[in-house]
């Protein structure tokens, strides 16, 4: 299906450079790639057949791919190369681990520059990893695109979401459910609750979830939608209602849009995102984007929704959209469908604007020092680079 091409001149360096003791060497060749690659393959599946890579690739320099992404190079332009090297290394030697220590790809990008890109173990640059729940932050930024080109207005994010489809059935649905905002949706606040055996029986019927169907569903079998203030609740309905609203506003439907409207202007052409139940693009998990182009998106955030010059989010919107508006868990807060969080790193406390997917996929911000880094992993739940990026790549960069 695919194979792995390194280079000539690469392999050469490979086989001329040693790992030094704390640090690993840089790669001075083209990142690894895969060819023969079809994207209307299934992804997840061909990502895990993908065999590691003999060593790993670090570039201090990045390539400059005219792909709209700013390069430079370390140490020069910003950061630490021995701090960064050294963890670099650390994750290229980490002991096998199920659960952590799969790290794919490790990008950095400082004050609007890439300035170190690395490949590890799966990690390819032109395979779009599978991002699995910060899928959710990219269908934030698609309404957010909606918005910008007027096909919803900047309060309609406050209205009753259901008032966007027109094919529900409202006279069955749940009492409440049509005081569900489109904002609470995106922050995880609905409050509708169905239980497991419910949404069991519903997945054995598929047939009555195409369309808004998904969207009856769930509220028609939903416990009566509580009033404010309601529990976060993590769930795929949500996200679900989200999607739905794109695509009931976008005149030739969420999956167009997104390709053309989101993914096309920010020049990702490489990538997956899987159909739900629905026929709509899932929206709780189901992308899959290579790892530049992930840096494209928290750039986009860190600009304050421009790219290239060009508004295609309003700033406003990106605001919100990155502000803690509601409780989540432990130290955590939520947007909509980004999470935000504050670290403390020796005696300063950083605010962090994370994309958190399962297995280890992260966009890390950190606005007040113009910070960026990309990581994708294949670990069992989140791995450990949620604790660990702050703690070693920030002072990479205060303290030099």
């Amino acid at each position: 299906m695919f194979k792995l091409v390194i280079a000539p001149a690469a392999l050469a360096l490979f086989a001329l450079c040693a790992i030094r003791p704390l640090h690993a060497e840089q790669s001075n060749g083209l990142a690894p790639e895969v060819t023969e690659l079809n994207t209307k393959d299934n992804l997840y599946q061909l990502e895990a057949k993908l065999p590691d890579i003999d060593k790993p690739y670090i570039s201090v320099a990045p390539e400059d791919k005219k792909d709209g992404i700013t390069v430079g190079k370390l140490g020069t332009d910003g950061g630490s190369v021995d701090a960064i090297l050294k963890f670099a290394d650390e994750i290229a030697h980490a002991p096998k681990d199920e659960k952590i220590n799969n790290v794919d790809s490790l990008l950095i990008a400082y004050k609007g520059k890439l300035l170190f890109e690395s490949y590890y173990r799966r990690g390819r640059a032109n395979f779009p990893h599978y991002q699995m729940s910060i899928t959710k932050s990219y269908t934030a930024l698609a309404l957010g695109r909606a918005i910008q080109l007027g096909l919803l207005k900047a309060d309609d994010i406050d209205k009753s979401a259901i008032s966007f489809l027109k094919k529900l059935d409202t006279a069955k649905l749940a009492p409440g459910s049509d005081a569900i905002t489109l904002a609470q949706a995106m922050q995880m606040h609905s409050g509708i609750s169905l239980s497991e055996e419910k949404a069991k029986e519903l997945r054995q019927h598929p047939a009555q979830l195409k369309g808004q169907g998904e969207i009856q569903a769930y509220l028609q079998n939903s416990e009566p939608i509580p009033a404010l203030p309601r529990k976060f609740k993590y769930q795929e309905a949500d996200p679900a209602i989200a999607m739905q609203v794109l695509d009931a506003v976008t005149p030739n439907g969420a999956s167009e849009f997104i390709k053309n409207e989101l993914l096309k202007q920010l020049g990702i052409v490489n990538y997956q995102w899987e159909n739900a139940v629905s026929g709509l693009p899932k929206s709780a998990a189901g992308s899959a984007i290579c790892s530049r182009d992930m840096l494209k998106f928290g750039m986009l955030i860190v600009n304050n929704g421009r790219w290239q010059g060009e508004q295609l989010i309003p700033e406003a919107y990106i605001t919100r959209a990155t502000s803690p508006n509601v409780h989540s868990y432990g130290t955590s807060y939520y947007g909509f469908f980004w999470w935000v969080e504050d670290f403390k790193v020796a005696d300063k406390t950083y605010h962090c604007i994370e994309g958190r997917g399962a297995g280890g996929q992260f966009i890390f911000m950190f606005p007040e020092i113009d910070l960026i880094a990309v990581v994708t992993s294949h670990d069992k739940g989140m791995g450990n680079m949620l604790t660990v990026a702050a703690e070693r790549l920030i002072p990479a960069f205060v303290q030099h």
